[in-house]
C-alpha cells in the first residue's frame, strides 16, 4: 500500500485547517489514499481540546495585536506555537479506534528522524511528543473522526524558539523546547527534513510513499 505525500510550502493555519477537512472528508470516503501533508504554517497559536487559556500569558487580543494568530481546535493537546522554520505535519491516515498506537508510532517516527541527525530523542509516556532531555524537539496533538485521523505533529527544525515564550507550551510548566538547529550547531535544509520525516513514516507504517508538491523535486 501507498500514502501520498503533499508539500505544500508556506501556508496560514486557517487556509491549512480547511484544507485537513477536505483532505479528511476524501479519505473517509475511499476516494483518496492515506495521506500526510508536510508544511509550515506562518506565526500562529492553537489550543486544543485540553486548553481553558490559563497557558497562554496574555489576553488573546495582545496575541494578534503582536503578529500572532490564534485558533481554537479540535486536536488533542493543549497550547502550543507554529512558525516558520517548523515542519508541520498533518498524517490523515485511516486509524480505526487504534488512537494510542497512532501516535506511538508517529513518534517513533519522529525518534527516527532525530536518530537519523546523531540525536538520541524519546517519547514520554502520559502525554504525546518527543524530547531531548528535558526540551521537546516535536508536539503532537491529532483528531479523529470517522476512523480517519488529522492534525499532527510539529518539529522544530529551525524554528526561532523565544516565540515558545509568549506562551507555556502544551502546558508543561518548568520544561523547554528546542530544535534541530539549536542541538545540532546549524541550519538543517528543510527538504532534508520532509525527506527524513517522509523516510521514517514509510518505515514505521510499512507504506510506500508517492510524493506531490515541491518536495518531489528533491526525490531522484
Amino acid at each position: 500500500m501507498e500514502f501520498r505525500v503533499e508539500d505544500l510550502g508556506l501556508v496560514p493555519y486557517g487556509e491549512a485547517w480547511a484544507y485537513q477537512k477536505r483532505v479528511h472528508r476524501e479519505v473517509v470516503a475511499g476516494s483518496r489514499p492515506p495521506t500526510l501533508l508536510l508544511l509550515e504554517h506562518p506565526r500562529v497559536i492553537t489550543l486544543g481540546r485540553k486548553a481553558t487559556g490559563e497557558n497562554l500569558l496574555f489576553p488573546e487580543s495582545w496575541y494578534r495585536e503582536n503578529g500572532f494568530e490564534l485558533y481554537w481546535v479540535e486536536r488533542g493537546g493543549d497550547v502550543t506555537y507554529h512558525g516558520p522554520g517548523q515542519l508541520v505535519g498533518y498524517p490523515i491516515f485511516p486509524v480505526g479506534r487504534e488512537v494510542r498506537r497512532f501516535l506511538r508510532q508517529i513518534e517513533e517516527a519522529i525518534v527516527r528522524v532525530a536518530a537519523a541527525y546523531g540525536i538520541s530523542a524519546y517519547p514520554t509516556p502520559g502525554y504525546a511528543g518527543v524530547w531531548v532531555g528535558e526540551e521537546k524537539l516535536c508536539a503532537i496533538g491529532v483528531a479523529v473522526k470517522e476512523g480517519v485521523s488529522f492534525h499532527g505533529f510539529a518539529l522544530n527544525v529551525n524554528t526561532d524558539l523565544n516565540d515558545f515564550t509568549v506562551i507555556i507550551p502544551c502546558g508543561l510548566k518548568g520544561k523547554g523546547v528546542t530544535s534541530l538547529e539549536k542541538l545540532l550547531g546549524r541550519k538543517v535544509p528543510m527538504a532534508e527534513a520532509k525527506a527524513k520525516v517522509v523516510e521514517a513514516f514509510a518505515q514505521v507504517f510499512g507504506l510506500r510513499p508517492v510524493w506531490e508538491g515541491k518536495a518531489h523535486e528533491t526525490q531522484v
